[in-house]
C-alpha cells in the first residue's frame, strides 16, 4: 500500500473523504471555546451547587476543560510538552476524586447529609 492510499483510506475511515487534510475546518480557536465552555460550566456548577459530589464533579470538569486547552495548544506549537502535562493532570483529577470520595464516603456517615452548608465547622 503506498502513502497516498494509506491518506485515503485513513480520511474515509473518519468520514473526510475528498479532504486534504483531516478536520481541516477545526481551528484552535474551536478547541479553546469548549475549554473555555467547560471551564464556566465547571466553575459556576461549584459556586452555586452545596452537594459535595457535585462540586467534586465541577472540580474535575475544570481540570478536563484545562486539559483540552493545554492540548489544544501543544497541537497548534507542534510541541509536546502540552501533552506531557495533561497526562500529569488526569493523574492529579484521579487522585483528587479518590480523595474526594473517601472524604464524601466519611462525612455521609457522620452526619447523613452532603450538604457543605452542614460542615462550616470544619473551618479553623
Amino acid at each position: 500500500m503506498n502513502h497516498l492510499n494509506a491518506i485515503e483510506l485513513l480520511s474515509a475511515v473518519i468520514g473526510q473523504v475528498g479532504s486534504d487534510t483531516p478536520l481541516e475546518g477545526i481551528t484552535l480557536a474551536h478547541y479553546l471555546f469548549v475549554a473555555c465552555a467547560m471551564f464556566t460550566i465547571g466553575l459556576v456548577g461549584f459556586l452555586t451547587r452545596r452537594n459535595l459530589i457535585i462540586m467534586f464533579l465541577c472540580t474535575d470538569l475544570m481540570f478536563q476543560a484545562a486539559g483540552i486547552a493545554f492540548i489544544a495548544f501543544s497541537r497548534y506549537w507542534l510541541n509536546h510538552s502540552g501533552e506531557t502535562f495533561t497526562i500529569v493532570l488526569i493523574t492529579v483529577a484521579a487522585a483528587e476524586a479518590a480523595m474526594a470520595l473517601a472524604l464524601v464516603v466519611l462525612l455521609f456517615r457522620k452526619k447523613e447529609s452532603l450538604d457543605a452548608e452542614e460542615w462550616t465547622e470544619l473551618q479553623g
